[in-house]
């Protein structure tokens, strides 16, 4: 069984903003395939700067 679980959309519960692994978040030196746990423990929304534990798994 393979697990995804890295490879998980996040989603803020604050303003909705989707972190999508694949994308990853260049414009913020994120590199596409950075999975939501691997990111740094400073990030924050680029919308409306809800912490990284704002965010759920979807």
């Amino acid at each position: 069984m393979v697990d995804h679980s890295s490879a998980r959309k996040h989603i803020c519960m604050v303003c909705g903003w989707i972190y999508d692994p694949e994308e990853g978040f260049p414009e913020n030196g994120i590199e596409p395939g950075t999975p939501f746990e691997d990111l740094p423990e400073a990030f924050f929304c680029p919308v409306c700067a809800a912490t990284k534990e704002h965010f759920s798994p979807i």
